[in-house]
């Protein structure tokens, strides 16, 4: 696949409507061309001890930050006929759906693939498939998991070789 949307959400606690930050790579003609971050106030607006643990955010970081559909008036024309890509698609898809339904908004049903179920069937004897174990196997050195632009560059330099 040459031309897709890279993306990767964090969330603030168990709930898929809890993005607190989002991260996208758009890639063309098999070059990355532009990327964009951001934090997002999480609905609900808690963060869990093991979700802080693993990327780090708090409430201090995300009480000023924009709610999803102001950031996603920032991403959708960055993607706007892309299909999107998702290491482990099953929960960023799900984010994706449930914070759209959230704030009545209409999901224009994505064309999502997955890096994990793509890795899985074409490299063989991987320990884990883990994004940054995929990642190191395709060449890219993944230097800050779980923050959502590194992990959203990670799944695109994988999709590009598996998918």
């Amino acid at each position: 696949m040459k031309d897709f949307a890279a993306i990767d959400f964090e969330t603030a606690n168990e709930q898929r409507t809890s993005v607190c930050s989002v991260g996208v790579v758009i890639v063309r003609d098999g070059e990355i061309v532009d990327h964009y971050y951001s934090l997002i106030r999480p609905e609900p607006e808690y963060y869990t001890y093991w979700n802080t643990r693993v990327h780090g955010l708090t409430l201090a970081d995300t009480q000023d930050a924009p709610i999803f559909p102001v950031v996603w008036q920032e991403i959708a024309p960055r993607i706007e006929g892309l299909p999107l890509v998702a290491h482990n698609k099953a929960f960023d898809e799900s984010c994706l759906k449930a914070v759209f339904r959230t704030y009545c908004m209409d999901y224009p049903d994505y064309e999502f693939y997955c890096t994990l179920q793509a890795s899985r069937r074409a490299i063989k004897g991987l320990p884990n498939y883990q994004l940054h174990t995929v990642a190191v196997c395709c060449g890219y050195q993944l230097e800050h998991h779980h923050h959502a632009l590194a992990d959203a560059e990670a799944c695109a330099w994988i999709a590009k070789q598996v998918i």
